[in-house]
């Protein structure tokens, strides 16, 4: 029993070291044979396999073919394959399963209408398991005149259905120049003999860094999941659990004080492992790549605001949230049914499912958050410290059984503490439509509108406090307790000190949840520092015509900590001064989706990618000149696009980052010279 118990702890580090590199199990080829038809080859690694063209909906993704572009021929028919077939039914989807057994090569027919200006681009939607885990992946392709056998490359062009080459566009990109002016306005005048897309990566590491922040990630996200974790004890599923589950494990070893208060341990550290599994399946189902992306993308955020909603009404009483009672029963039944950890482990999953219609919308918030942080081991570094903090009270109490009887006894006031959480997250909710409004220009929650929202909600929330609002399942309070007085209290001041920001007031207590200020139709606050170019080229011409040196703030919509920066240290008055006077500031938002004229093509560390929004481009540039992908991300340069200090990520301290301007102002004023 107890090498069971060992190969779940084995299980779980192996699913960390399987983690912790990028996983590419597909390799894709393409060709185009003496027919003049696409081949798309596969090498799957053993253990793996990828899902047949067309399954039905309500199962895995379906590899899926798609053609954005296709000149100089037409497509004659669909991609087919004649790889074998494997069926089988799964309990999980409830439906009959299909998979290629070996490794696929699909075919797509063409009729070639003009080989000179030949071709074809696009992309296939695929996903792949073994039988641990499934990943999503994305293989863009492009076709060529060169990619043409000689024979077909060489053949007579049909009159009518070709263009003149000298009209065809230059869509595949080999240096950052051809990228420039895409995301530009096109009467913009550009020196041909500056190249400011050179990668000057060596130059920066020359420089040495800046960086002292000490706020990373993968702490904020553990903290913010670990006081989640506490939270959810005090929820009406989790809090009287946690005396009858301790005393079970005394009672159960009486004769032994000791192996009794092992048993609860493990039974915590279990807790733990079910949780930290759980965040490490998120992040393989999402996947290293998608997680930036989803911080950003439109459909993401709206469901992620739809569930804190939901969530929300759950909390509020409207209904509960559960999981099928079949799951509990079965849980239950093997804790009964095994002996030693084993079952210690079952009756740790057996506490998961009972508390779930509590700790699931807690859990969902904090996913959310995690995800959207755009942390790689994000969602299970915090499902480690939520587990943390939920495991502590029942090691805690195992120890020290005496302390069980000060624990306040349940009541009314678990259900106090659903509803407070109910308002919090529908105010987080807010957060990321917002997000999803600045990155796609929707201007349906501009930041006047999100306070007025936030003031309500909180208002609100203090008149339930002082009892004056009642929800289902509400226990009747018949005097105001002094816990619920100063919450109160602290609920309505919190809503008074947002309303000086419907005026422009910065905030900067919320600067990270709120939309930007110059998303304000009417501001008295004249101390924030916006940017006059958000286009590269732009401002460079400007600064170079102006003489002045740039600072260039790669940043972005749904970037907590940009937000951070600018409410705290770009607003202080000094920062403000010198930016505003010696600087050519230029933000770039690597999440602005608005589309490009035209998709462009790059090639980059071997890869063929496609640019097709403005934060696209931006984003390329931030790798390919300065070799980074964080943000915020700050870096001063000169008029010919080179570093004249280190670069500067998220940092609050005023002083140093005032260092940082001065001494880039500096360097430049030297080489002026």
């Amino acid at each position: 029993m107890r090498k069971k118990f060992k190969a779940i702890f084995l299980s779980v580090f192996l699913c960390t070291s399987v983690f912790s590199q990028i996983q590419e199990p597909v390799k894709w080829t393409t060709a185009v044979n003496e027919t003049g038809e696409l081949v798309f080859s596969t090498s799957i690694h053993a253990g793996w396999h990828l899902y047949i063209l067309n399954h039905p909906p309500g199962g895995p993704t379906a590899t899926t073919f798609h053609f954005e572009e296709v000149k100089g021929a037409k497509l004659d028919g669909k991609v087919t394959t004649s790889a074998v077939i494997t069926t089988s039914y799964d309990d999980l989807f409830g439906m009959n399963i299909s998979w290629y057994k070996e490794n696929p090569v699909f075919t797509q027919k063409l009729k070639i209408t003009g080989p000179a200006h030949f071709s074809v681009r696009g992309y296939i939607d695929y996903m792949t398991c073994n039988d641990e885990y499934c990943l999503p992946g994305k293989e863009e392709f492009t076709f060529t005149t060169k990619d043409l056998p000689a024979g077909i490359a060489k053949s007579p062009v049909i009159t009518g259905l070709t263009r003149n080459p000298q009209q065809e566009e230059t869509d595949t990109l080999t240096n950052g120049q051809e990228i420039a002016g895409q995301a530009r306005n096109d009467n913009q005048t550009y020196d041909d003999s500056i190249d400011l897309w050179q990668p000057v990566i060596k130059e920066l590491q020359n420089f040495g860094t800046n960086e002292t922040s000490s706020d990373k990630p993968g702490w904020s996200i553990f903290l913010l999941c670990f006081a989640g974790g506490f939270i959810a004890l005090l929820t009406p599923c989790v809090w009287p659990i946690i005396p009858m589950t301790v005393s079970f494990f005394l009672k159960r070893s009486k004769a032994n004080r000791k192996k009794a208060i092992t048993d609860a341990v493990t039974y915590g550290l279990s807790i733990i492992v079910i949780y930290l599994a759980l965040g490490l399946l998120i992040t393989l189902i999402f996947g290293p790549s998608a997680l930036n992306e989803l911080s950003t993308s439109a459909l993401f955020n709206l469901i992620f605001f739809a569930l804190l909603v939901l969530f929300a009404v759950s909390f509020f009483g409207a209904f509960e949230l559960t999981l099928p009672s079949s799951w509990t029963n079965k849980m239950d039944s093997k804790a009964e049914s095994t002996t030693g950890l084993l079952s210690i482990f079952f009756m740790a999953f057996t506490l998961v499912l009972v508390s779930f219609s509590c700790t699931g919308p807690i859990i969902g918030g904090l996913l959310v958050q995690a995800v959207s942080m755009g942390s790689l081991v994000g969602p299970a570094i915090g499902m480690f410290g939520f587990g943390l903090a939920l495991a502590i009270p029942f090691a805690l109490f195992a120890v020290f059984p005496s302390l069980l009887q000060n624990l306040p006894k349940s009541g009314g006031w678990l259900n106090s503490v659903k509803i407070v959480l109910g308002f919090l997250e529908l105010a987080l909710a807010l957060k990321f439509l917002s997000v999803a409004d600045l990155a796609y220009h929707w201007h349906i929650l501009d930041r006047e509108v999100f306070l007025v929202l936030w003031i309500v909600i909180f208002a609100l929330l203090g008149l339930y406090l002082l009892g004056k609002i009642k929800f289902p399942h509400d226990d009747d309070v018949p005097a105001i307790s002094v816990t619920r007085l100063f919450l109160a209290i602290i609920s309505f001041a919190f809503s008074v000190y947002m309303i000086p920001g419907l005026w422009g007031a910065p905030l900067k207590s919320i600067s990270a949840f709120s939309p930007p200020l110059y998303t304000q139709d009417f501001s008295l606050y004249e101390g924030v520092v916006e940017a006059k170019f958000h286009d590269y080229e732009e401002g460079m011409d400007y600064a170079r015509k102006n003489k002045k040196p740039v600072l260039i703030d790669f940043t972005g919509f749904g970037c907590v900590n940009c937000r951070k920066m600018e409410a705290s240290v770009w607003s202080d008055p000094r920062v403000k001064g010198i930016i505003n006077k010696d600087y050519v500031l230029i933000s770039l938002y690597v999440d602005d989706k608005t589309p490009l004229p035209e998709p462009r093509i790059i090639e980059e560390y071997g890869k063929t990618i496609k640019l097709r929004t403005v934060g696209d481009t931006w984003s390329y540039l931030q790798r390919h000149k300065f070799g980074a992908n964080a943000q915020p991300y700050y870096v001063l340069i000169d008029n010919n696009g080179r570093p004249v200090a280190p670069w500067r990520a998220y940092d609050t301290n005023i002083d140093e980052y005032i260092a940082f301007l001065k001494k880039g102002l500096d360097n430049y004023n030297k080489e002026a010279k």
